[in-house]
């Protein structure tokens, strides 16, 4: 007999006490906690970091049930069963990978210390149990979403369930609309609450090899308006995503930053530079790639899940493994490969390998420079050489006369949830989504900066006046903040911004509607349309062009959008969310069809050889497993 989901959880779901003695989330506690009182002012750290260990325990499901129902992976000789039925789409509710329990484990510890956490408890006058308590809330939320995003609809409840009773009740369901309408409310509350921190830079421990490994604990958390911003824009409120996802940014001052992997080309990507290209340097964190440092704490991260470096300190990762990197290599090993460490820790019988629909794109890119003659910055030039991102994501190694590429994000075995690119590119979709395409245009190009805010040929007067109202980045007190913006496909294709580079509005928007329409013959063609200006004389004018109707825009830039997802986010564990995020949003909008998104969603995943139709809605779901 199956046991029930929620007997699971609620009986052996209470991680609060589940850390050894060695493990990487432990406290320096020796106390007992298994039946917790929660009115103490020391208590909240004990019952955050449990919950995180819950978080630790997901991090695997999480990111190869996106990845590989996603474009970007593709299966190969040496890959197990259960991934290769998650890549055809033919997993069954006996598939390892299939466990909403580890969602609902995480659910139940924060619905348990949310109606135990007594948030009275003073120090002077600061409410010492909040940080952790508005955590509790956060990821909770985060957790939900996942479980909608992967299932559809699911069992919601907000008590803890701690008998026997209270799992074998019947829960209601919700999907996506309804865990939003019943969450969002509560989060918004706390909006702007700071992250707790323990330390940001905790030794956490040396790997088997000998390497020690430091984490930032702020950085382990959810900010609850990053959270709330991904409620509304999965739910389609793209206003309220918008403003979420802003007052994080400006409450926390963070610009995007110029990460040009200038002048370290990678070795592939160098033996094709043009001899004029000149080298740029700017506030780069010491370049895109060190976003993925194997031993510091990562630059450029706002959240993510730190792995322990054996398994004697904690809960491990199989991701390195998978995408071919032995993170956990022993001596032995190495001394077993005749004391060769890189046949001990790159690794030919990986699982997972990036999918010709990545290459593919990532080596269409053009990158734009600024020629070394050229000292008045007004002649760029563009070379077909791909985008650098693919060139520090994937890594050529060999194993004898074998030469494969190792994907290496998860080299330091930590999984990225949020980085400054994520806010700035969901920013990009819910503003989008709102009408304002040339504003989401401006986050991949330009950044949203000052320059723009007075200087722009592609703005529009509309949008000059929303981002001074609805979502303020150009107001006074705001724009220093964002001076110095960058936008995001300069991290991996050069130089973008300016009236001066190729990488132009109509020039992308045009070339994405011409791709759509040979893809899906949607007969787009441009409109005559009219704008107010002025002559010579400074008389008023109407000036005539053809152009694409707004919505035509919004549809192109929303694939452009898509295509900065893969570049900047391949294998970190969102893809396949993020096309049924898109293709929801291209349904709702209903300009191509009824099901657009459904056929536009099938098409990206054609190479899958899917065993369902994925144009029906119904078959982007797992089965529920109990």
């Amino acid at each position: 007999m199956k046991k029930n989901l929620l007997i699971i959880a609620a009986l052996c779901g209470m991680l609060f006490a589940a850390t050894s003695c060695e493990d990487m989330l432990e406290t320096d506690s020796n106390r007992q906690i298994f039946d917790p009182a929660l009115d103490q002012k020391t208590d909240s750290i004990y019952f955050t970091l449990g919950i995180l260990k819950g978080v630790q325990q997901a991090i695997d499901q999480y990111v190869l049930i996106n990845e590989m129902r996603g474009d970007l992976t593709q299966v190969n000789q040496y890959t197990e069963a259960d991934l290769r039925a998650l890549s055809n789409f033919s997993a069954t509710v006996e598939n390892k990978y299939d466990s909403a329990y580890v969602f609902y484990r995480i659910i139940n510890n924060c619905n348990y210390y949310i109606a135990h956490r007594d948030t009275s408890l003073l120090t002077g006058s600061r409410h010492v149990a909040i940080p952790e308590f508005v955590q509790a809330y956060s990821i909770r939320a985060w957790a939900y979403l996942q479980l909608a995003k992967i299932y559809g609809s699911v069992p919601f409840y907000t008590e803890p369930v701690t008998s026997i009773s209270q799992a074998n009740q019947t829960r209601e369901k919700k999907d996506i609309r309804g865990i939003c309408d019943a969450l969002a409310p509560d989060l918004a509350k706390f909006s702007g609450q700071a992250v707790p921190t323990y330390g940001n830079n905790v030794n956490v421990g040396s790997t088997n090899l000998g390497n020690t490994k430091y984490v930032d604990t702020r950085k382990t958390m959810f900010p609850v308006d990053l959270v709330l911003g991904d409620l509304y824009l999965e739910a389609g409120d793209y206003t309220q995503a918008a403003q979420a996802y802003f007052a994080y940014l400006r409450d926390n001052r963070l610009p995007a930053y110029y990460y040009y992997n200038q002048p370290e080309f990678p070795a592939e990507m160098r033996r094709n530079l043009p001899n004029d290209i000149t080298y740029y340097f700017g506030n780069t964190y010491d370049g895109w790639s060190s976003f993925f440092s194997k031993t510091r704490t990562p630059a450029g991260i706002i959240t993510y899940v730190p792995m322990a470096v054996n398994k004697l300190r904690g809960q491990t990762t199989d991701l390195p493994r998978l995408f071919g990197y032995n993170y956990y290599a022993t001596e032995n090993e190495v001394q077993l490969s005749g004391g060769n460490l890189t046949s001990s820790v790159y690794l030919l019988d990986r699982e997972i390998d990036a999918s010709p629909a990545y290459t593919d794109l990532a080596s269409a890119q053009e990158y734009y420079y600024i020629p070394a003659a050229d000292q008045t910055g007004r002649t760029v030039k563009s070379v077909p050489i791909g985008d650098s991102r693919r060139y520090s994501t994937l890594e050529s190694r060999t194993q004898g006369d074998s030469l494969f590429y190792e994907m290496v994000k998860f080299e330091n075995a930590n999984i990225p949830i949020y980085r400054t690119p994520t806010v700035y590119l969901r920013l990009a979709e819910a503003l989008n989504r709102m009408g304002y395409p040339d504003a989401a245009f401006a986050i991949l190009k330009d950044g949203l900066n000052r320059d723009i805010s007075t200087d722009s040929l592609y703005i529009r007067n509309e949008t000059q006046q929303m981002l001074r109202t609805t979502v303020p980045f150009f107001t006074a007190e705001n724009i220093e903040i964002f001076a110095n913006n960058h936008g995001i496909h300069s991290y991996g294709s050069g130089y973008t911004q300016g009236v001066f580079s190729p990488y132009q509005m109509e020039t992308e928007v045009t070339k994405k509607i011409d791709q759509l329409n040979k893809e899906f013959g949607l007969g787009i063609e441009a409109v005559l349309q009219s704008e107010e200006g002025v002559d010579e004389e400074g008389n008023p004018i109407e000036i005539y062009n053809y152009s694409w109707a707004l919505e035509d825009q919004i549809n192109a830039v929303e694939d452009l959008i898509c295509d900065e997802y893969a570049l900047e986010f391949a294998f970190e564990g969102n893809r396949f969310g993020d096309l049924c995020r898109l293709a929801r949003h291209k349904n709702a909008d209903s300009r191509y069809g009824s099901n657009f998104g459904g056929r536009w969603i099938a098409k990206k995943l054609a190479a899958k050889k899917a065993v369902v139709n994925l144009e029906d809605e119904a078959n982007w779901y797992m089965p529920f497993s109990k």
